[in-house]
């Protein structure tokens, strides 16, 4: 990314459900105001999406990874961590599970947030047909302190390396009209076996929650007076 344009890539397959991983490492200089995504979009205006963000920071401050998930087009569910390794350093993997039970982010294969599905309670659920995206871009507004600290752009121009896209996923026409037909227990991802978390990951996302979450917009009173209605149940 540079003071003209961002840059990203896509993959040319829509998905229905799967098991999506990237190894990615971060610009290793100051990168305040700088924003390096790898998320699951559909089109639309009433998208869906499941969002990593890694938002920059002034050399030796920590880089902070901010996830998101939209549904129907209504995001503001953000959950933000500091990660307890430097991003900028070496590659590390970051996925995403998504099947008909939950959506699971993992960093590591340690998972750090699940989405539960549902739908039954009245809670929407991702389900268009969906491409993994990854994209550089202009955040300085909101990205660093609150806006506060903007784009040096004597840095420029800022790059992220990416790695060992794995193409685990069910393939869905772009103008499918829902997900369900990636549901089927003939892909290994949506077999009961992963509708939950192992022993192991739960202690893992515990630790992982209790030690590096910053920021859960469950808890924001400011924002919400009353918790969104899929609180109740993630």
């Amino acid at each position: 990314m540079d003071n003209y344009s961002g840059s990203g890539f896509a993959s040319k397959n829509y998905y229905g459900s799967g098991f999506f991983q990237m190894r990615i490492k971060l610009f290793e200089n100051n990168s305040s105001g700088v924003v390096t995504a790898y998320y699951l979009t559909s089109k639309g205006d009433t998208h869906d999406e499941v969002d990593f963000e890694f938002l920059g920071n002034i050399k030796g401050k920590p880089v902070t990874l901010q996830t998101n998930v939209y549904t129907e087009g209504v995001g503001y569910k953000e959950q933000r961590f500091s990660l307890w390794f430097d991003p900028t350093s070496d590659f590390h993997t970051y996925g995403i599970l998504w099947n008909p039970y939950h959506i699971v982010l993992y960093v590591d294969n340690i998972p750090i947030r699940v989405f539960n599905n549902n739908t039954s309670k009245g809670v929407s659920y991702p389900s268009k047909p969906m491409q993994v995206v990854s994209s550089m871009w202009n955040g300085e507004n909101w990205a660093t302190d609150g806006g506060k600290t903007k784009i040096n752009w004597a840095y420029a121009p800022f790059k992220a390396y990416f790695q060992g896209f794995s193409d685990r996923g069910c393939h869905l026409d772009e103008l499918s009209n829902d997900a369900k037909a990636c549901g089927s227990t003939m892909y290994w991802w949506n077999t009961m076996k992963y509708s939950e978390l192992n022993t192991y990951e739960q202690k893992a996302y515990k630790n992982v929650r209790e030690k590096y979450m910053n920021y859960d917009y469950c808890f924001d009173k400011a924002r919400f007076p009353v918790p969104p209605n899929e609180c109740r149940y993630n």
